[in-house]
């Protein structure tokens, strides 16, 4: 049954919120994600701070405006205070420190994170974790400096506070890490091992790359490690992210878009990193340089989404190429090694179609396919080699650019995806999507 035939259902979703999500190794900073979290005291007062060397960010929870609270958000860098909010696009803030109006409902927890450039205060409630107050430290402070981060600490006004790696309010850009032949990658115990963009409290600059374990036949999730970038010429840590993970022979090859500043006076790029350190766990950060995917006769304005595959004595490299922002559709090169690739195929006629994804069709006589999700018409295209279309996925289509993410267990498929639904609340906004969406090949 090829994959034009195979019919897929949702089995189980997921979403797996946390602001702080591990302890920092050794006690230091690798990346600027980072977040501390404490409960109010029993008079309603708290102030979480995040500190580091000239620069200190707190937020406050204010227990003498009502029962609920009110949450404010300060910034001191060298002395002078931060009155920049959040980039317009993102929504702004009311009152000159970030103060908003207060929670809906009863604060269980209040949080300070940093997430690139961005610090944002966020409060616990019945609806989970929402940012309430958002600033922009670009311009004033590089978050991305490693000595810088290296300073960094936290604290509290009660003494009694949590702080680590920050975690995610969703997920998106799921990808099985793979053989470099395309097979799925598994760990000792037979889970599936995945990459996903772990959503921060805003735009695509706020995410970074996570590591997950899916179990094939229960469908739980679980977190194991968060993964950071060295540019090739740019200084400090970048939370780049929509990757593909490749185990190589005794190697690991990390593809990843460089979307963790989503600066548009540049293209979007891919970079590679290349390592044999254990990337599936922990924390890590990687030195990476270009992966230059072709885009002959395209003029482009960025490229994203890499996928890894190689058959035999040559590559197949899957990617998007963005003729504008947004515009853009899947593309495919090949070459004898990662170096010197050539385009073999380009969609520019699609709006937004990305996600692009190389894997066997054993239906098919193990041919090669490149799946993609078009958001314009609410469907996984399966196409060859040549990018002309056969036919589509039969399977269900969520919110947003869900990617085709497909393994093969057993005689079935399983099908890991994503959806649109976002968390944390307006001043959060997109970027913050989404539920983790499982799906599994049925009987016809």
């Amino acid at each position: 049954m090829s994959l034009t035939d195979v019919r897929l259902e949702v089995v189980a979703r997921h979403r797996p919120v946390a602001l702080v999500q591990d302890a920092l190794a050794d006690g230091a900073a690798a990346a600027p994600y980072v977040a501390v979290e404490a409960a109010p005291s029993p008079d309603g007062a708290l102030e979480v701070h995040l500190e580091g060397r000239d620069v200190t960010l707190t937020a406050r929870l204010d227990a003498g405006a009502g029962p609920h609270g009110r949450v404010s958000l300060t910034a001191r860098v060298r002395g002078r205070e931060v009155r920049r909010s959040a980039r317009a696009r993102l929504g702004a803030l009311r009152g000159r420190h970030g103060a908003l109006a207060r929670p809906d409902s009863p604060v269980e927890a209040l949080g300070l994170a940093l997430t690139g450039t961005h610090v944002s205060a966020m409060t616990r409630g019945a609806d989970g974790w929402t940012a309430r107050a958002r600033l922009d430290l670009a311009g004033h402070l590089d978050t991305r400096d490693e000595a810088w981060l290296a300073t960094l600490g936290a604290s509290s006004s009660t003494g009694a506070h949590r702080w680590g790696r920050y975690g995610q309010l969703g997920l998106r850009d799921l990808r099985l890490a793979t053989h470099a032949e395309g097979t799925p990658y598994l760990l000792d115990d037979g889970r599936l091992l995945l990459t996903a963009t772990s959503a921060g409290p805003g735009f695509f600059d706020t995410a970074h790359t996570s590591v997950w374990a899916l179990d094939p036949v229960t469908h739980a999730l679980s977190h194991r490690g968060d993964l950071f970038f060295r540019r090739p010429d740019t200084p400090g840590v970048f939370g780049d992210h929509a990757c593909h993970l490749v185990r190589d022979g005794g190697r690991w090859l990390l593809a990843t878009s460089t979307w963790g500043d989503f600066d548009t006076s540049r293209p979007m790029r891919i970079t590679l990193a290349q390592t044999t350190a254990d990337l599936t766990a922990g924390q890590h950060v990687l030195d990476t340089r270009p992966l230059d995917v072709p885009t002959t006769g395209v003029r482009a304005v960025g490229v994203w989404d890499p996928h890894l595959v190689r058959d035999g004595g040559r590559w197949l490299v899957g990617y998007v190429v963005a003729t504008r922002y947004f515009r853009f559709g899947p593309a495919l090169a090949t070459g004898p090694d990662l170096d010197t690739l050539t385009l073999r195929a380009v969609d520019t006629a699609s709006q937004e179609c990305e996600g692009t994804t190389v894997l066997r069709d054993p239906g098919a006589g193990d041919a090669w396919r490149v799946l993609a999700s078009s958001k314009d018409r609410q469907a996984y295209p399966v196409c060859d080699l040549d990018l002309t279309r056969l036919g589509d996925l039969p399977a269900p289509y969520p919110t947003n650019i869900p990617w085709p993410t497909l393994a093969r267990t057993g005689d079935g498929w399983l099908l890991a995806t994503f959806d649109g639904t976002q968390q944390g609340g307006r001043l959060a906004g997109y970027g913050t999507h989404g539920d983790v969406v499982v799906m599994r090949s049925v009987a016809h």
